[in-house]
């Protein structure tokens, strides 16, 4: 496949900012279609962006094209109604994190993906973070050869910030509201209130409910819940501890997201850049001190300048050419969801 031949479902700020502008520039990728309800909005995106075809419904995109993939970046809390879609083409798909807004709809996927010819991938971009792929390979390795001992603790730490990062400099908007859209219901078994909170709660923090399972290695339970909502603590299946502290201090113009994964002789530090800065990859430190008489050692690897946001992408294609699985299935962002909801259980205990 020299040409992976990509459309486009929709091209708000995300579908703008955090992915169109890396695709239209990767080589062995065209984007061919835009899909876009907003007709005046999609073809100014288009003209930016060099995409030859613009459609106002999905439906007459893949009718018309000869597509290799599909790139929907919709707002999450209407995928249960879209993506099963979607796959009925039986084309890989790429939507933006959570898989859906509640259970039933991720459900949903998970058994449309099952029935289909194609595949999701979701979008979980500090996946794709250089500093996390490095320290992923390392993780693993360890684990595999035992040296620095048994894998003992995972702390991730999120607090608010600036996730743009000027990353919208070049949004194009367009005036006007575009036609009504078909939304997912709402959870079944949460009242209003609760539903309110496991939806921003999903929203904000689900990337490190994701990213927590990606540095175990495997899934865990939501043990705590910190009242105040600064932390919640986990169990994976093994036994291994994690905490994931959720905004504990703010800040204004910078972002201080990090990651420990402890074993008993070592470390790895990941510090994770904003979202959506361009050209800026994480920072990795990885600290061996395995004893018997042996130097500890620090190492700080050079990593190239590629965005998370864009190293996705490059992941993306490669799954599409077979060349290796999607960064995160269907299946594994549904336990996402559940994790999720362990955690707004123990913060609103319903009778």
């Amino acid at each position: 496949m020299e040409q992976v031949r990509l459309g486009f479902v929709g091209v708000g700020g995300m579908g703008q900012c955090a992915h169109l502008k890396r695709y239209t520039s990767l080589p062995g990728c065209q984007v061919v279609a835009i899909a876009e309800i907003r007709e005046e909005h999609g073809n100014n995106v288009a003209r930016r962006y060099g995409v030859p075809n613009v459609y106002r419904d999905h439906r007459d995109m893949l009718a018309s094209e000869n597509l290799d993939a599909i790139v929907a970046s919709q707002p999450f809390t209407r995928h249960g109604v879209l993506v099963p879609e979607l796959l009925r083409y039986g084309l890989p798909v790429f939507t933006e994190k959570p898989i859906a807004g509640s259970i039933e709809a991720a459900a949903k996927i998970v058994s449309a993906v099952e029935n289909s010819k194609g595949w999701l991938m979701v979008g979980y971009h500090k996946r794709s973070d250089p500093a996390t792929m490095a320290a992923k390979s390392e993780i693993d390795r360890l684990r595999q050869t035992g040296e620095l001992g048994a894998l003992k603790y995972v702390r991730i730490l999120m607090p608010a910030g600036d996730w743009v990062a000027g990353g919208f400099n070049d949004l194009i908007s367009t005036p006007g509201a575009g036609p009504q859209l078909e939304w997912d219901p709402p959870a079944s078994d949460m009242s209003p209130e609760v539903n309110e909170a496991f939806i921003s709660f999903v929203n904000y923090y689900i990337h490190q409910v994701n990213l927590m399972r990606h540095l175990l290695g495997e899934s865990y339970t939501v043990e705590y819940a910190a009242p105040s909502g600064v932390m919640l603590a986990v169990r994976s299946d093994s036994g291994v501890a994690g905490v994931i502290e959720m905004s504990p201090y703010q800040s204004t113009i910078d972002w201080n997201e990090s990651a420990l994964v402890a074993f008993e002789k070592g470390f790895l530090q990941i510090e994770l850049p904003a979202p959506l800065a361009s050209n800026r990859p994480g920072k990795l430190t990885v600290f061996k001190d395995p004893g018997n008489g042996q130097t500890p050692q620090t190492v700080m690897p050079t990593l190239p300048w590629v965005d998370a946001m864009r190293q996705q992408a490059i992941n993306y294609l490669a799954a599409v050419r077979g060349e290796g699985p999607p960064m995160c299935g269907a299946k594994e962002a549904y336990q996402d969801l559940v994790a999720a909801k362990e955690y707004i259980d123990r913060m609103h205990p319903q009778n």
